[in-house]
């Protein structure tokens, strides 16, 4: 039963509800109702894993969610990391928690991975880490690409939260599960061609007013280009560098 994801799981249904915002899900029946898979995100926002879970959810099923291990030292989300089964990472030292993701695959679990890592300021996909399709080869269970869009607009880096009752839409896009490829490099690139062709679904689908910063330069709005967004990640990385040999 797990009565505080079961908890948490109401409490976001119910935030979904008070804030006005209309969750569109396409392709829920590509979410297995059993047996392990890869769950592999695009992440624009600090609220994309939302309606990745309740997608998840409508399902019947749970997102086991990798998250960076800094995270552990909050209360509240510690809690909820040790109740929900969520895989703490270390960044610098990340075999410990890969192996757990790859038992969890194995037990049969859904375990829900960003290949990008760090949010994409340009909205677009960034590069990918080989985790995801490290995972689905050992654990020899299939990916299923899912790509949330419009969470951006309420929470993501560099622009102000609007976390009230803005009604501003989601759209959440799931493909058909992937089989693993002989090599990482294979399925890592059959894993970006399926999310890069839903995730253009998604942004064709959806507003995209000229100028807006929350639309991609490509489709005419203001959000950095892919390399400028690459610039802004490298000066972010270099000022905690420096933040940290301070703190030394």
């Amino acid at each position: 039963m797990e009565p505080v994801f079961r908890t948490l799981e109401i409490a976001c249904s119910a935030g979904v509800a008070v804030s006005g915002t209309r969750i569109t899900f396409h392709g829920l029946e590509n979410i297995p109702e059993r047996g392990g898979a890869v769950v592999a995100i695009n992440h624009t926002s600090y609220l994309d894993w939302m309606p990745a879970a309740l997608a998840a959810y409508k399902r019947h099923r749970r997102l086991r969610f990798m998250i960076k291990q800094e995270m552990t030292q909050v209360k509240a989300v510690n809690f909820l990391i040790k109740h929900t089964g969520t895989i703490p990472v270390d960044r610098r030292a990340g075999a410990g928690a890969y192996a757990v993701a790859v038992e969890r695959l194995r037990a049969g679990e859904l375990v829900a991975v960003y290949p990008e890592a760090t949010i994409s300021r340009s909205f677009e996909l960034k590069e990918f880490k080989t985790g995801a399709a490290r995972m689905a080869i050992d654990a020899n269970v299939p990916i299923i690409p899912l790509i949330v869009w419009g969470a951006h607009r309420r929470w993501t880096k560099d622009h102000p939260r609007t976390l009230g009752r803005a009604k501003i839409p989601i759209t959440v896009m799931v493909g058909p599960p992937l089989a693993a490829r002989d090599t990482v490099a294979e399925t890592d690139a059959a894993m970006r061609e399926a999310m890069t062709t839903l995730l253009y679904e998604a942004q064709e689908s959806y507003e995209h007013p000229a100028g807006a910063y929350w639309v991609p330069r490509r489709m005419g709005g203001s959000a950095p280009t892919p390399e400028e967004a690459k610039l802004l990640d490298e000066a972010e990385l270099a000022e905690r560098a420096r933040r940290e040999q301070r703190a030394r």
